[in-house]
């Protein structure tokens, strides 16, 4: 059963890497330079593009949710840092730009991200064990939670640039990570209740944090290039869901020193390799620039290769 969960959320991280290509762009057509309004956010559901990459991430959440039923749910979250590579590949084909002449430091700091995830799911696969998500460690997540995507919300809306762009992601982040420990408790619960006696609040929450993290995801695309979002997405989510599994539902009480201290490792691991990206990325890069060498008068804004037909903003 575990290596056909493995297999789901690699299908599902491929689902979220053409999903955040896809908003990334129909988001960047819309604002057309200026910040993400309530007037754009109503555009964008009427957006194919947009809507056509919803698509595509709720294909790959609900692959997620399957892998999830199948696995702990710290061996099942870190496999998601897949989408990194490849949406790193998809913005570079968006951008004509080819994939051996990518900046170095760029590339290390994206196998830094993924490979620091991947060791982790390594390490856990041989230790972490499923455990039951009960009511209080549901209430006492949805807690952690909600102060932690406040905080983060709040620090967003007074920064700006790439660090804006950042705060938003990892908004989102945490509050997919709280969906994964709900959707593996919904997915207990079908196998062991029947379908009219399952609890909804569980459901709920995963209403109310998916479109709040969805909300947060549009700023986030808004304010920054779509593989700094998703290299967010990819290190902090799993870190969040394995921090809850493993504080809350105890997935690693059978884990070793030795292993715990390598997966910790990893973890700041992968975490450097989000903020060298966030450093040096091709578009922040540009936005230290002076305008008369790039041609753009407004720096803080999206680079022209942000647009989806690649056309100056």
């Amino acid at each position: 059963m575990t290596a056909l969960a493995v297999v789901l959320a690699a299908l599902g991280a491929c689902g979220y890497a053409v999903g955040a290509r896809l908003q990334h762009a129909a988001v960047h057509d819309t604002i057309d330079g200026r910040g993400l309004g309530l007037r754009h956010q109503v555009q964008l559901i009427r957006n194919p593009r947009w809507l056509a990459g919803l698509a595509a991430l709720g294909s790959g959440a609900l692959l997620h949710a399957c892998a999830l039923g199948l696995a702990p749910l710290s061996v099942v979250q870190p496999i998601g840092v897949l989408a990194l590579p490849i949406t790193v590949l998809l913005n570079l084909r968006q951008q004509g730009i080819r994939a051996r002449d990518l900046n170095p430091n760029v590339a290390l700091a994206v196998a830094a991200a993924t490979g620091g995830v991947a060791a982790f799911v390594l390490l856990a696969v041989g230790s972490a064990t499923a455990t039951p998500v009960a009511g209080d460690d549901q209430l006492l997540a949805t807690q952690l939670v909600a102060g932690a995507v406040l905080a983060l919300g709040v620090l967003a809306v007074l920064t700006r640039s790439k660090v804006r762009c950042i705060f938003f992601a990892a908004g989102c982040a945490v509050a997919y990570g709280y969906v994964s420990l709900l959707m593996r408790a919904v997915a207990q619960q079908l196998g062991t209740t029947e379908l009219l006696d399952i609890n909804p609040l569980p459901l709920l929450g995963i209403v109310v944090a998916m479109l709040v993290g969805g909300w947060l995801l549009q700023h986030g695309y808004a304010s920054g290039p779509p593989d700094l979002v998703v290299a967010c997405l990819t290190v902090i989510d799993p870190l969040v869901a394995v921090g809850l599994g493993i504080g809350l539902l105890g997935e690693a009480d059978r884990v070793s020193t030795w292993t715990a201290a390598g997966e910790a490792l990893c973890a700041v691991v992968a975490c450097a390799g989000v903020f060298a990206l966030a450093r040096y990325h091709p578009d922040t890069q540009e936005s230290r620039v002076p305008a008369t060498v790039t041609g753009s008068s407004d720096l803080a804004g999206p680079s022209s290769t942000d647009r989806p037909d690649g056309s100056s903003t």
